[in-house]
């Protein structure tokens, strides 16, 4: 029988403006992909709280996959928007193949954010 996994985090946006700030490097491009980071660019500059959201949204989606001691896979964890506008995550390379070892199916996440921090959850039943 499948069991249910749970996973949160969160994120203060003071760490995200410290990512976008002007000696912050290409830190951000090695954690957000080229799509992720045009959903989250504005004509007044980045969306920290986008910004954010998304980063706890894939801390959240790695810790479904029950692995210690690695790196969470930025890259190939992506938390993209459907037409609705709703958040949805899509696994490539080492995060599928890490969420294909864990026997989990489709993965639902939900993002809130208030003045400080963003906070995200993700759930996913496993075999």
């Amino acid at each position: 029988m499948p069991t249910k996994r749970i996973g949160i985090d969160v994120v203060p946006l003071s760490r995200v403006r410290e990512l976008v700030g002007p000696d912050s490097g290409p830190a951000l491009r090695r954690m957000l992909s080229p799509a992720e980071l045009l959903n989250t660019s504005t004509p007044d500059g980045p969306d920290m709280a986008g910004i954010a959201g998304r980063l706890a949204a894939k801390e959240a989606v790695f810790k479904l996959f029950h692995v210690g001691g690695q790196p969470v896979p930025w890259l190939s964890t992506e938390v993209l928007k459907d037409d609705g506008g709703w958040p949805v995550v899509r696994l490539s390379g080492r995060a599928a193949r890490l969420a294909a070892e864990a026997g989990l199916g489709e993965i639902e996440i939900s993002i809130t954010h208030d003045d400080a921090y963003a906070i995200a959850v993700a759930v996913s039943a496993a075999d």
